[in-house]
Formats: structure tokens, C-alpha cells, sequence
């Protein structure tokens, strides 16, 4: 079966600078000059060299960092732009979602704009009449379908595009972050809107920085990386590499030794503090569900006996989120020795939700401290498809809260829905 999409050796290039409007003879000169004196400077390449393919109802996640080139190649796949050098082919009708109220014309209402995007695409009028009640409900702008799309706020006219560009029956959407603007209830049909897509054997390409929402809806991730494909292949191993990237350039360990705002009498202090993930990599970016291992490393003067050693993990407004200690999970420990150790924590699944956190480090006894460390290290969480891809959204709370639901009739429903 023939590729929905198919991208060959695609490089697309950018001049730097800003192109300026030349209306006088000296400013042609002089801009001639300056173009031909920094000639090697004046282009970047925003995609370099891209190659891969898409079968026919397949859905791909696009990840990288801000800069990367994700958008610079869904544009050219929308024909936005074109590419310097190779070759994209696209089987299929299209639909875009690459900015917020692409396509939209600010003096038209909702509604005219709804036919016109329509009609772009290829539809009928009356295949349009058909879809416009789905479509209004769908982007909850009813009361203000009639109001010219300029009034219309970021949130509406993002509601409004994605609405659209569901709901018009394309055989390929490209979606870029999407979910970076609508609230956490738009963004679950969003996600609902895609899986349908998916389950209909649409074919679609997913730019996002929401990992959940990748992991969740495709089976198959490309990581652009510098305009160029760092890898390609299945999505949780791509999301773990990506990830991994980001602990590289972050702190994975603390040296402690030389805090010198600390409490306790200092018998025994902390020395060092070092995190991994479950691979036993050093990191310093966790998600949701999934394990964290910290190891932190102490130095007694003298004999200790019945230490007790704690995490406490704050939000970044400074509310106590948990608490782990040796004492709370029954790890007794009796004496410290002088010199040198460390103890291990282990959280099986991280219960935080997407944010950043704060933790404190604190070795006491019954009725005395050792060592206290307020707010001395940072940790990072970001959403994973750990429970499905839902509940992944910092709006829900600070931590994940694992839960079953039943649902039943009472006894009029139960013999009205049999019936």
C-alpha cells in the first residue's frame, strides 16, 4: 500500500537577518555589499537532510526541544513553505493545525469562517451543514458563533481551529502543539478527538511537548533534534532517550558538604545527595508513575544510634507535597558508626504530577536533630502514559491519586435500558 506520507532528503533553509524594504539606490548598494561581506553567515538550516515515511493510518508523535525544526516540517508538509532541497509527498485530503486560528479571516464570524476553512479543504456546502452543530459544540463557542473571529480570545480561536480541522473528514492532520493553550478539559477532547481519528484509520502527525499525551495516542515517535532525526522508532524508548537529554545538562547530584545554613549539632550530616532513574541512570527528570531512587551520602563524627533519615518534597509555592523516611517505613536503623555511608530511597511510581518540586533533607532522633537542609535540590516530573495518559495535567492537583470506578442503574433505569 502506498505511503499516506513520504519525505525524501528534505532541507530547508533560512536566510538570517531581517529583510529590510529597499526603496533608494544606496540602500540596494549597501545592502549588497553587507550580504556579499558575511555571505557564509546568512542562512541556518532549520531542517536538514529528513527522511522517513507514514503508512496510511498511522499516528506519529514529533518531539524535540524548542528550535529543533518540528514545526518548520509540518509547515512544509502543509505546503506552507517549501523546502530548499528534496522532495514531500502528501496522499490525501489535508488539514493543518499548526498555529492558533491558522487559516481564519479576523473580520469573518465563527461560523463564516467554519465554511470558508471548509471550502479550502474541498468540501461541499451541505457536507459542511452537516458537521456545523459537532463542530460548534465541540469548540463551545455557541453563544459567540456569530461574532466576528478578532474578538474572539487565543483559547476560542484554538478551540475553534481544532474543531474544524477534526471534524472536516481529512485523510491526513497535522497537529502542533495543540495542547499548549486550552485548559485541561479541551485538551481531553483533543486527545479523544485524535484517538477517534486514529480508530477511523486517519493518518496523523502529533507535534507536542506533552510526553503523556505522545505516549498515549502513538505507537511510533520521531525525536528531531537540530533539524536533523535523532531517532526514529517505538515511542516509550524515543520519549526515554529524549528525556535522558535533559537530565545530561541538569544537576543529577548535590554536593552538600558545604551548605553552610543548616541545622542540628552536625554528629552526622549529609555530604551529597545523587538521583536515578530505574534504569540506575543518573537523572534529574522523573514522570508520573514511574520510579525515582535517590541515594544520599553522610559522614558521622562520632557513634549515632537510631538515626533517622528524611525527603520531604515541597511544591514550588512551598506546600509540603510528601515525606519519606526511614522511619516511616519501618527501616530502623540502630547505630552509625564513625565515618562514612549512605542510605537509599526508592519511590516505586512517582505520585507528583508535572512541575517542579523542591525537596529537604533532615537526619534526626527522638527529640533531636542531626542535620536539616531546607530546600536545598530541585526535581522535575514530567507526564508519562503511566496510567493511560489521563490525569497528566498540573490542573488536576500536585499528585496522581490511583482510583477505581464502578458504575451501575438503579432498578426503574436498569428495566427502561433493558427494555
Amino acid at each position: 500500500m502506498k505511503p499516506a506520507i513520504v519525505v525524501d532528503h528534505v532541507t530547508k533553509r533560512y536566510r538570517l537577518g531581517a529583510l529590510k524594504h529597499e526603496t533608494m539606490l544606496r540602500d540596494v548598494i549597501v545592502n549588497a555589499l553587507r550580504r556579499r561581506a558575511r555571505r557564509e553567515e546568512r542562512f541556518v538550516k532549520a531542517l536538514d537532510d529528513v527522511t522517513f515515511e507514514v503508512a496510511r493510518g498511522e499516528v506519529v508523535g514529533i518531539i524535540g526541544r524548542n528550535g529543533a525544526g518540528k514545526s518548520t516540517l509540518l509547515k512544509v508538509l502543509s505546503k506552507i513553505t517549501y523546502p530548499t532541497s528534496g522532495r514531500v509527498r502528501v496522499h490525501g485530503r489535508v488539514a493543518s493545525l499548526i498555529e492558533v486560528g491558522t487559516g481564519f479571516h479576523d473580520e469573518l464570524t465563527g461560523r463564516e469562517n467554519i465554511y470558508l476553512n471548509g471550502s479550502i479543504l474541498g468540501m461541499k456546502k451541505r457536507e459542511i451543514d452537516a458537521r456545523l452543530d459537532q463542530i460548534v459544540e465541540f469548540a463551545g463557542v455557541a453563544p459567540f458563533i456569530d461574532t466576528p473571529i478578532k474578538r474572539y480570545s487565543s483559547g476560542m480561536r484554538l478551540r475553534l481551529g481544532f474543531a474544524v480541522a477534526a471534524h472536516m473528514d481529512p485523510d491526513v492532520l497535522f497537529v502542533d502543539e495543540v495542547l499548549a493553550v486550552g485548559d485541561a478539559e479541551f485538551q481531553k477532547k483533543c486527545l479523544n478527538a485524535m484517538d477517534d481519528l486514529r480508530s477511523g484509520g486517519r493518518t496523523v502527525l502529533f507535534v507536542s511537548h506533552n510526553m503523556a499525551a505522545i505516549e498515549s495516542l502513538c505507537a511510533r515517535t520521531l525525536w528531531i533534534d537540530a533539524g536533523r532525526i535523532r531517532r526514529d522508532g517505538a515511542t516509550v524508548d524515543v520519549i526515554t532517550d529524549y528525556l535522558q537529554t535533559f537530565s545530561e545538562g541538569q544537576r543529577t547530584g548535590y554536593d552538600l558538604a558545604s551548605i553552610e545554613t543548616r541545622g542540628g549539632d552536625g554528629s552526622i550530616r549529609f555530604t551529597r545527595i545523587e538521583f536515578y532513574d530505574a534504569q540506575g541512570n543518573p537523572s534529574a527528570l522523573f514522570r508520573t508513575g514511574e520510579p525515582l531512587r535517590a541515594r544520599m551520602y553522610y559522614e558521622a563524627l562520632h557513634s549515632v544510634k537510631d538515626p533517622r533519615f528524611m525527603l520531604r518534597i515541597y511544591s514550588e509555592l512551598g506546600t509540603l507535597v510528601t515525606s519519606v523516611s526511614t522511619w516511616q517505613s519501618d527501616h530502623l536503623i540502630r547505630e552509625v558508626p564513625p565515618g562514612r555511608g549512605w542510605v537509599e530511597v526508592e519511590i516505586p511510581e512517582v505520585p507528583m504530577l508535572p512541575s517542579r518540586y523542591y525537596g529537604s533533607l533532615s537526619i534526626t532522633t527522638r527529640g533531636a536533630s542531626f542535620d536539616v537542609l531546607d530546600h536545598v535540590l530541585t526535581i522535575d516530573v514530567e507526564a508519562s502514559g503511566a496510567y493511560g495518559g489521563r490525569g497528566m495535567h498540573s490542573s488536576y492537583g500536585l499528585v496522581h491519586t490511583p482510583a477505581r470506578w464502578t458504575h451501575g442503574l438503579d432498578a426503574p433505569a436498569q428495566r427502561e435500558a433493558e427494555g
